[in-house]
């Protein structure tokens, strides 16, 4: 694969954070913690996606399907997370991959820094005691680098999660610049930005979306953004950048 320029992290906003980054093969993570955390988060990358990778080798569906997938009940717990946030979603189970590796990653920080921030491909794992805004990348759009999502602290971490048909190497059946999800679970936020982008293909289908969003329990926030319009659901609070 190749190396893609991720420019939307300079949208990011955290400041009094320090900023590392932990790149494993396709894993390539942005992290924001207290103090550099490199060493611990490089471990975890490595651990979480040792099993991923370890599994998909006994089970060649998992990556493959577009729909659900039952997996075996010996698989490691994120295995069965991100098959469980699919079904959630109705979509295949690799949806859920890289809001998976950002929280586990994430967790396994927390014991090392009160405010860690882990985003992996567009998908964001928080746990902040101050708000922060994320400046939303979508694309041709002329929202795109104009307006930022105001997040508020809340009591458990939670997770911004990022889908488009029109930017960046993820597989979308629909062509929305942007669909952005708010939900504590990554997992969950990655599969539904997966699910409820498929539905957008023109601006007309932004409803669409939105109703594909109304199905999947679990979901705080919905934005979608095509060409020149938005749809939003639930805690979006938009502000200039």
């Amino acid at each position: 694969m190749n190396y893609q320029e991720r420019t939307y992290r300079n949208y990011i906003k955290a400041k009094n954070l320090i900023k590392f980054e932990v790149i494993e093969k396709e894993t390539d993570l942005l992290i924001l913690a207290q103090s550099n955390l490199y060493d611990k988060a490089l471990a975890s990358a490595l651990k979480h996606r040792g099993e991923i990778e370890r599994y998909l080798e006994t089970d060649e569906k998992f990556a493959k399907s577009y729909s659900p997938h039952r997996v075996n009940r010996k698989a490691p717990q994120i295995i069965k997370d991100m098959a469980a946030a699919a079904k959630k979603a109705k979509v295949g189970p690799m949806a859920a991959v890289a809001g998976a590796m950002a929280q586990a990653v994430g967790l396994d920080l927390l014991p090392f820094s009160e405010e860690v921030i882990v985003e992996n491909g567009g998908d964001i794992f928080l746990n902040i005691k101050e708000p922060r805004k994320v400046g939303v990348f979508a694309g041709p759009s002329p929202f795109s680098e104009k307006i930022a999502l105001e997040i508020e602290p809340q009591e458990t971490p939670f997770s911004v999660c990022c889908s488009s048909g029109t930017v960046g190497h993820s597989f979308s059946f629909g062509k929305a610049d942007a669909v952005i999800v708010i939900a504590k679970s990554a997992f969950l936020a990655d599969a539904a930005a997966t699910a409820i982008g498929n539905a957008v293909k023109q601006v007309s289908d932004i409803e669409n979306g939105l109703k594909a969003a109304k199905k999947i329990r679990g979901l705080d926030g919905v934005l979608i953004i095509k060409e020149d319009q938005i749809g939003a659901l639930g805690k979006i609070r938009l502000v200039p950048i």
